[in-house]
């Protein structure tokens, strides 16, 4: 399997990154958090997971490698598939994820798109034991350039989480005044989803 890819940057796009890896350029599926973090023509160095079904072979790419094991390790609780997993490293750092299912926090898991009630508890029941204590690392944030890039970047990012473009929408502008002079995709992204929770 493909434990890392690290090349040149080739392409971003709102649900992926190409990596130019000795003359071949391999798509990695990543998170907006991630996506936010690579640059054009710059090198960059993603831990992957290769997802391999009957008819595709699907590398998912992550900031570092605890999201990594997180997302292997939620997609062994039944009904949690690599879409879903993504999802969960996406809207909850490897540490509140862990906090949230020591603590059965139904709440904080039901604002990933597509786990509900049941499924939350769930995932608590078959994990509890097995994702271990939070660590206290804090998730490396990426600082995306000023103007309305990061408005499309975090847009991008809820859609591609399950939201329709009418709530991404407003979403970032609930948001847009936190952005300051130099916009934190991760941070905006962040809170733009607990905008949605809550409505």
């Amino acid at each position: 399997m493909i434990a890392f890819v690290r090349g040149q940057v080739a392409a971003v796009s709102p649900s992926s990154a190409v990596v130019e890896v000795g003359g071949v350029g391999l798509e990695v599926l990543c998170t907006p958090g991630t996506l936010a973090m690579l640059r054009l023509g710059h090198e960059a160095t993603l831990p992957t997971s290769m997802v391999v079904r009957e008819d595709s072979l699907t590398l998912f790419g992550f900031a570092d490698e605890d999201e990594k094991s997180c997302f292997e390790l939620v997609q062994t609780a039944s009904g949690v598939g690599p879409k879903l997993a993504q999802a969960m490293v996406a809207v909850l750092s490897p540490d509140d994820l862990r906090r949230a299912v020591a603590g059965e926090d139904v709440k904080t898991l039901t604002r990933v798109p597509g786990i509900g009630q049941k499924g939350a508890q769930r995932i608590i029941l078959e994990l509890r034991d097995r994702l271990g204590p939070a660590t206290g690392g804090a998730r490396p944030e990426a600082v995306a350039p000023s103007g309305s890039l990061w408005r499309d970047q975090v847009h991008q990012g809820l859609v591609g989480l399950g939201w329709s473009v009418r709530e991404a929408e407003q979403a970032v502008d609930a948001v847009a005044d936190q952005a300051g002079d130099t916009p934190n995709v991760g941070v905006l992204l962040r809170a733009a989803l607990q905008t949605l929770s809550r409505s």
